[in-house]
């Protein structure tokens, strides 16, 4: 005799509550990966594999599909840390993340909720220098409050062993990661009153904004233009490459904070992210990586 059905098990109920988790498992595996597309590719075989899970055996299904992303990124971190044949290679410094594009609107109060729930970028370079198990139980347990004693199993170890891995990853991010302004009037500000000097050429005006430890991060991809430059002078020495870019620079929100990407034709040539820290910059991100700027949607600049 076959078991009986509910509503819970049908297909229509189990898309619907899918799609009611599908934005926070899409925050946990871009926190995860940092790359919006492994992301998205994330998600969906989660969704896969729920299509092969009888749902009789899932007591709870938000926990269970958080389950299913965690491992399926865990691998995917696994995975290139295998392909990385060398670690050293000085390209690894300049990686910046993919970023998340969105219309800067102090008048809307999404973007305003955007800017409350956002991971900024110089937040996720520093996740990519952590082990695969240490960001995995750091995403988890610090970002998405899932207890230790469901993260344990997940990287094969117990719950006060996991403790401990999200307790070091913790360590290093409050470390090296700096805590932004969070006033995004003044953010804009600041990052207005950058554009202003780069279009004019202004190096003392660079300069003034600048935090004196300022790092530059710039992905170019496998171009020998990806580096990393530290120290305000140094970074106002590619004051040029600002001035060139700034001709087609248009404000935006880069992963909830105020930034600028270049536009020409309708494509998106660079993204640049602003880290902002007692009114001064004390991080650039930078992406000009031609293959992964390709797949970012700029489109809502015409809006």
């Amino acid at each position: 005799m076959e078991p009986t059905r509910t509503a819970a098990d049908s297909p229509d109920f189990l898309a619907g509550q899918f799609e009611a988790n599908r934005d926070r498992l899409r925050g946990v595996a871009y926190r995860m990966l940092g790359s919006s597309a492994e992301a998205e590719d994330a998600v969906q075989e989660a969704w896969l594999r729920l299509g092969r899970q009888d749902p009789a055996t899932i007591d709870n299904l938000p926990g269970w599909l958080t389950t299913v992303v965690a491992r399926v990124c865990l691998d995917q971190l696994r995975s290139r840390t295998t392909r990385r044949e060398d670690p050293l290679d000085p390209l690894s410094d300049t990686h910046v993340p993919d970023p998340i594009l969105r219309r800067d609107d102090e008048a809307d109060p999404e973007q305003q909720a955007l800017l409350a729930d956002s991971v900024g970028l110089a937040l996720l370079v520093v996740l990519e220098t952590l082990g695969p198990a240490e960001r995995l139980a750091f995403v988890l347990h610090d970002m998405f409050a899932v207890p230790f004693e469901e993260i344990a199993p997940l990287v094969d170890r117990t719950p006060a062993a996991t403790r401990q891995l999200a307790s070091r990853a913790r360590r290093r991010v409050q470390g090296t990661a700096p805590a932004p302004d969070t006033n995004a009037s003044r953010q804009r500000e600041v990052v207005s009153a950058f554009l202003a000097a780069s279009r004019g050429g202004d190096f003392d005006g660079l300069l003034s904004l600048l935090d004196p430890q300022c790092v530059l991060r710039a992905d170019a991809g496998t171009s020998p233009l990806s580096k990393v430059v530290r120290g305000a002078r140094e970074v106002v020495s590619n004051a040029l490459m600002f001035r060139q870019a700034a001709q087609y620079a248009r404000p935006a929100l880069v992963n909830g904070v105020p930034g600028l990407i270049n536009v020409i034709d309708g494509k998106v040539m660079g993204v640049m992210d602003f880290t902002i820290v007692d009114g001064k910059i004390l991080e650039l991100n930078i992406l000009a990586d031609p293959p992964r700027l390709a797949s970012l949607d700029a489109s809502f600049l015409e809006a």
